[in-house]
């Protein structure tokens, strides 16, 4: 079920994901190879880069009301030994090259 949900979620991808995806895609940050929509357990991730066992995560407006339920999402991503960073859609929008340089930092940091 989460195969054809992360399916159907990359088909629909918001502004934000595509945007940065054709930044992370072909491993163009630092050599990173990253995945999108990627199912985990109970959850899909937005893009994973295995091998620094990173999760970049776009949030939209809806996360504004869901903070408990991306606290235990991260909890458990965590506990598997990925590490969790968020940037808001408008972020990765209109600062691309802001957020790009974070994950930049974290792939560095987890390496």
């Amino acid at each position: 079920m989460n195969l054809q949900r992360a399916r159907d979620l990359r088909q629909r991808s918001t502004d934000a994901e595509r945007r940065l995806w054709r930044h992370l895609r072909n491993r163009q940050l630092d050599g990173a190879k990253f995945r999108r929509q990627v199912p985990m357990g109970p959850y899909i991730v937005d893009f994973l880069a295995v091998d620094a066992r990173l999760v970049v995560e776009i949030d939209g407006g809806q996360h504004a009301a869901q903070e408990a339920y991306d606290k235990r999402r991260t909890t458990w991503l965590g506990r598997r030994g990925l590490r969790v960073i968020r940037f808001w859609s408008n972020e990765a929008l209109s600062n691309t090259p802001g957020v790009l340089e974070a994950i930049r930092l974290a792939l560095r940091n987890q390496r």
